[in-house]
């Protein structure tokens, strides 16, 4: 995680009011090339939007943010970031913003407090989903409904038989590719050559290596936590097809079917914009498309030290046989 120093309203809105989400790009940029003479999208790039991904029903068919909305925004962020409350993940901020009242992502146990949180950005679309239009996701195939509830009464039953009842991302075995959570270890570093581009996830430090030559996909019998990716370049952008997800990597229905593809286009000295449209006929009645700004940053990539034996699982499963000691003497004295 990325720890930050407390900042004051007034220097926070100054941040924001100068945050190059919000800043005129120069009209004498240039796209940088690499040798090879393909856009340069190498270096750190960070996703602290606060854009949810779905629009939220207070902007209605509303697309864009007014000058009006940025100016509220900007001072509820700054008056959030006063109160060190717990640390707001993803699409916390602007729920945070409009109720008016901070929700704990953990309110069990209480959450890392907001000076562990990077700062984050405005950008204008009030939803990630450009497609379909409404901001939201199509609808659910009716086996992912029921997948979900199966899974949901599962874990209820036994929520640490083994660790393997635990979700991926609690183990350390995979928070999926891409990774596209906001303003928690939310950065990725691209490194290219001719060939070959990597991507950097900070997250679970998982790197990503795509092929950017003719070469087809692994065998259809091969699947892999993250899929199989083959990259290529349409004019000026970078397009990324994933393919062979591994029937596991997600709790959705017929994972396996799936086919992402991600399109990077460089548009200014410090800005990436993103898009990516996932056909997943297993889990949605048709295909979606996600629009999100990558910001250029100084930071560095730091080391997620996640893994499977971690404390953390030993101490979850530890604390369920107590629990199932404690159910089973009082069971005995009855």
């Amino acid at each position: 995680m990325k720890t930050v120093l407390k900042v004051s309203s007034s220097l926070l809105l100054l941040l924001l009011i100068t945050s190059p989400a919000l800043a005129q790009s120069d009209g004498d940029w240039q796209l940088p090339r690499t040798i090879d003479g393909h856009p340069d999208l190498q270096g750190v790039w960070e996703n602290n939007t606060i854009t949810p991904v779905e629009r939220p029903e207070v902007f209605g068919d509303k697309e864009l943010l007014t000058d009006e909305d940025i100016v509220f925004l900007r001072r509820r962020i700054a008056e959030i970031s006063a109160a060190g409350a717990d640390a707001l993940f993803g699409e916390g901020v602007l729920a945070a913003a409009f109720a008016g009242e901070i929700v704990s992502y953990d309110p069990t146990t209480g959450n890392y407090d907001s000076q562990w949180m990077v700062d984050r950005t405005i950008h204008r679309r009030t939803s990630q989903i450009i497609d379909p239009p409404d901001g939201k996701y199509p609808p659910r195939t009716e086996r992912a409904i029921a997948a979900s509830r199966e899974l949901k009464e599962h874990r209820e039953a036994h929520p640490a038989d083994t660790w393997l009842d635990r979700p991926l991302g609690e183990r350390c075995v995979s928070f999926g590719a891409p990774r596209l959570g906001s303003g928690y270890n939310s950065y990725q570093q691209i490194v290219q050559t001719r060939d070959t581009v990597a991507i950097i996830q900070e997250m679970a430090h998982d790197v990503r290596i795509i092929p950017l030559v003719a070469k087809p996909h692994v065998d259809a019998d091969i699947k892999l936590w993250h899929g199989d990716s083959r990259g290529w370049w349409d004019g000026d952008t970078l397009v990324i097809e994933t393919t062979n997800y591994s029937e596991k990597s997600n709790t959705g229905p017929d994972t396996v079917m799936k086919v992402n593809v991600e399109r990077l286009t460089r548009v200014s000295e410090t800005e990436i914009l993103y898009q990516f449209t996932s056909n997943d006929p297993g889990t949605y009645t048709a295909p979606y498309t996600r629009e999100i700004t990558f910001d250029k940053t100084p930071d560095k990539i730091y080391e997620y030290a996640c893994h499977e034996g971690n404390y953390g699982m030993t101490n979850i499963l530890a604390g369920h046989r107590e629990l199932e000691r404690i159910a089973a003497a009082a069971a005995s004295e009855n």
